[in-house]
């Protein structure tokens, strides 16, 4: 072998990962290091390995490769490897701990050196992690705003790109969509017009894309940027990016209602970041977990949740499974702990936990905290005046209608449901649409509007039988049932119950079995103090001085 095999392999090397050919680089730098230690054969190796999903050779090669960088004293690149580590201990191993430690190294490094690339992929790369993981956009505003700068210094427009990319999903995080869809936008034309030359940053640039768009709700960009990506993914064998991409356009399919091919695409995709990027199987799991409680299967869905653990899609998961079931302190509970780790500035991630949160303090029997759930309608109220969004708008009139309510103001809750199914409605969004006309069928109900209750639960039961939502569907059939049930007059029902409703009927017979207030609030799921005010609302009505005469009366009327 000629003493010029190694650079001529080297050279291969590059072209088969600039062809694609990620198998074909493998075995021409695995040639080289047959020979000779080369830091930029083994940084290819790391590469070559990583888009064939080989972890045991990415680790090894380029931790090799760093050590040789360091001892030759070329700080760039020592940097760019740390970087790349720092995306690897995350991605393959879930080690946030040790991706934030290469990270900080690769800062030590490039520390006063002139601007470089290195310094526009690790601002990039940190601002994932801030932004992602951390749940910090304001953090991550400022370091895609530094990997802009740089990128405009050293005109390396694939890098500012991407900080654009997440720049815009900083902003639309933060509440400002429209400032944020505008930087969007710019990544979009810049894209299609061939500017950007490196196929990795092109999908980053996409994915971001797709998942600011999905943040804000705005699907018909996501969409488009979800079939670009697929095609530019397919066509070059980027496997891991095409199946984060996946999770984010399986949950744009999930909200327009699609839930088959939703299913098909997040299954796909947890099987594929299973094997190829573990460390990242968390987001697909917990989107696959939301679509399982949709659907009403809710023991799989607490399963999926427990396996993405602190995932912010789990979080509000398990919150509501339980009000789901009925639960609404454990909803409540487990939503307050979500947002006091959910910085203020991440305003659209809050919007859905906040809508969660006032439902639990809004619904249901017993005492309501409206103080509480007044709060969170103000912020929520808020940011979706910001975002200026018609499904962020429908979710704050959904929830006003249900704070109106708890208030005792019936016509308003009325106007404000009506407003969210029409909201939801044009948002193609059709099951959060059937939901908001169950809400709504109660207040017609409630309202005296018996008819136009019941075309509600009808038009809302058509899309839940569509979508085979099972839990929402039975919920409607039970609600429907109740009100086409002939009813007696409202003086023959007064008398036949002693003028007593269902729920102090319920009280009294309880009382009969010898129960106590305290005992009683357990067996109904309400506050002792709401069964004293049944207690003393029954004795007025039977005009009686005590527990056991309200007994003894109602067995002489046989109530009991």
């Amino acid at each position: 072998m000629g003493p010029s095999q190694p650079v001529d392999d080297l050279t291969a090397g590059r072209v088969a990962l600039d062809a694609g050919a990620w198998t074909d680089a493998q075995h021409a730098f695995e040639r080289v290091l047959a020979i000779e230690e080369i830091p930029e054969a083994l940084e290819g190796l790391g590469l070559a390995a990583w888009w064939l999903n080989r972890s045991e050779i990415v680790f090894d090669a380029r931790e090799r490769a760093f050590r040789a960088y360091r001892h030759r004293n070329d700080q760039n690149a020592a940097a760019r490897v740390a970087v790349w580590l720092a995306w690897d201990s995350a991605a393959f191993r879930g080690e946030e701990g040790v991706a934030k430690g290469w990270l900080q190294r690769a800062r030590r490094l490039l520390d006063g050196r002139p601007d470089s690339a290195e310094h526009a992929f690790l601002a990039s790369r940190a601002a994932v992690f801030a932004l992602l993981d951390d749940g910090d956009p304001v953090a991550a505003e400022a370091l895609a705003l530094d990997a802009i700068r740089i990128g405009q210094s050293i005109n390396a427009i694939d890098y500012e790109m991407v900080g654009r990319a997440l720049y815009g999903f900083a902003l639309i995080t933060t509440g400002r969509v429209k400032d944020g869809l505008h930087e969007l936008d710019e990544v979009s034309a810049a894209i299609l017009a061939g500017e950007l030359t490196d196929r990795l940053l092109i999908a980053l640039a996409g994915c971001y894309l797709i998942g600011a768009c999905d943040r804000a709700r705005d699907h018909a960009r996501a969409v488009q940027w979800c079939d670009r990506i697929k095609a530019h993914s397919q066509k070059w064998g980027l496997k891991p990016l095409f199946a984060v991409c996946r999770t984010q356009y399986a949950s744009v399919c999930m909200w327009r209602g699609s839930w088959d091919e939703a299913e098909r695409e997040l299954t796909n995709a947890c099987d594929e970041l299973a094997i190829c990027r573990p460390g990242m199987s968390a987001d697909g799991l917990a989107r696959l977990g939301e679509l399982r409680r949709r659907q009403g299967r809710l023991d799989e869905a607490a399963s999926l949740f427990e396996r993405s653990g602190p995932h912010p899609i789990a979080s509000v998961g398990r919150a509501a499974i339980a009000l789901d079931r009925g639960d609404r302190q454990t909803a409540a509970d487990l939503i307050e702990r979500h947002l006091r780790r959910l910085p203020i500035t991440n305003r659209t991630e809050r919007a859905a936990a906040l809508g969660l949160l006032i439902r639990a303090h809004t619904i249901g029997e017993g005492e309501h905290d409206l103080a509480r759930a007044v709060s969170a309608l103000e912020e929520l109220r808020a940011i979706a005046d910001a975002a200026r969004t018609a499904p962020l708008q429908a979710s704050a009139n959904l929830a006003a209608g249900l704070v109106a309510l708890a208030a005792g103001d019936l016509d308003a809750s009325r106007r404000e449901l009506e407003d969210a199914v029409d909201g939801f409605d044009a948002s193609e969004a059709p099951f959060e649409a059937a939901c908001a006309r169950l809400d709504l069928a109660s207040i017609m109900d409630r309202l005296g509007r018996s008819d136009a209750a019941v075309s509600e639960i009808d038009r809302a039961l058509t899309e839940l039988t569509h979508l085979d939502a099972r839990l929402a569907m039975s919920a409607a059939r039970t609600m429907r049932d109740r009100l086409a049930a002939p009813r007696p007059s409202p003086t023959s029902a007064s008398r036949d119950q002693g003028g007593l409703t269902p729920r102090e009927m319920d009280v009294l017979r309880l009382i009969s079995s010898g129960l106590s207030n305290q005992a009683i609030a357990e067996r109904l799921h309400i506050s002792e103090h709401t069964v004293h005010r049944h207690v003393a609302n029954t004795l007025t009505k039977l005009d009686v001085p005590s527990r056991s005469a309200a007994v003894a009366h109602a067995a002489k009327l046989g109530l009991l």
